[in-house]
């Protein structure tokens, strides 16, 4: 199977890292600085898993013509520029591991619904600053069909994954688990953000944990108007979050937020928060921008919901 990355980031490096040394022929789409690096020195994942492998890099997109598979792993913000620089490859299907629930729409102008498939990437990790990728959390990689069911080609990826070590579920009600981390991933975003706290940190927390409990409930008022079902897997407990009263939601991220703690993942930060630390651009409006105009459309309110993205919106500003 011939896959193609667009974006050589922490996601894009952990995946095509695995691919190529289970011997996948793999490319990166890469930009200037990043793709150089990569094509010198390999990629070195640390963490998680512990090795360096050398993985064909491109830094011209036009140099890749086809693929099996397109996977798009960039930021959210770069998501048209990128796909506008691969709308000439030949792709058995696209998909997309970023975060957030716009990608799908975006996706399929550009190669068709009928390419598109859906993926939500329970995965994390981030690039450090010598060049090397620290592998922080990995529970899993759910592929399907849109707007549900599995096929052979989703079965044949699938495979290519797990026989390259990466944790991968084949969904068929893809749409959901999209969502369901989304509306977790919105709320955990703010909190990471506006406290610049450790993830275990603000799920220990109870004041910080009712505010992400309440965001969670308001963003998952999108899913149900639009008939969306949510669900619980791990730590994405969209469907109890939505339902059980909120002092319920606080105590089950108590628990979480210990259980990291006693694991040892007392590293983990929102990908978000990296970006920020960084000085790097926030993926505001693809995230929280969003749902807020989702919201417009959709006739209703998500207050809470609009008082962090503006929030955000003006720290992100004033930083940059």
């Amino acid at each position: 199977m011939k896959i193609a990355i667009l974006g050589a980031g922490a996601l894009g490096s952990i995946i095509g890292t695995h691919l190529a040394r289970a011997g996948v022929e793999v490319t990166l789409i890469a930009r200037g600085e990043r793709a150089r690096f990569i094509r010198e020195h390999g990629i070195t994942i640390t963490g998680l898993a512990n090795f360096t492998e050398h993985v064909t890099v491109v830094d011209n997109p036009h140099e890749v013509q086809e693929a099996d598979v397109l996977l798009v792993a960039v930021k959210t913000y770069d998501t048209e520029e990128a796909l506008k620089s691969v709308s000439h490859v030949k792709v058995g299907s696209v998909l997309s591991v970023q975060n957030g629930v716009l990608k799908n729409e975006q996706l399929a102008y550009y190669f068709g619904w009928d390419k598109t498939l859906g993926a939500a990437a329970m995965v994390s990790g981030e690039v450090m600053p010598a060049g090397d990728v620290r592998f922080t959390y990995h529970d899993n990689l759910c592929v399907g069909e849109l707007p549900e069911g599995t096929s052979e080609r989703i079965q044949a990826f699938a495979t290519t994954l797990a026989g390259a070590g990466i944790n991968v579920e084949m969904s068929p009600q893809i749409q959901t688990v999209e969502w369901s981390k989304y509306v977790v991933f919105l709320s955990m975003m703010a909190l990471a953000v506006l406290t610049r706290l450790e993830t275990y940190k603000f799920l220990k927390d109870p004041d910080l944990a009712h505010l992400l409990v309440v965001l969670a409930r308001e963003t998952a008022q999108l899913p149900a108007k639009l008939g969306i079902p949510l669900e619980d897997r791990g730590m994405i407990r969209a469907k109890t979050f939505s339902s059980v009263p909120i002092e319920e939601g606080v105590a089950i991220l108590h628990h979480i937020g210990k259980t990291m703690e006693d694991q040892g993942a007392t590293a983990h930060k929102i990908s978000t928060l990296q970006d920020l630390e960084r000085g790097r651009r926030l993926e505001i409006e693809e995230i929280l921008g969003y749902a807020v105009r989702k919201s417009t459309e959709l006739d209703m309110r998500l207050p809470t919901v609009e008082t962090c993205y503006r929030l955000i919106r003006g720290i992100d500003r004033n930083l940059r």
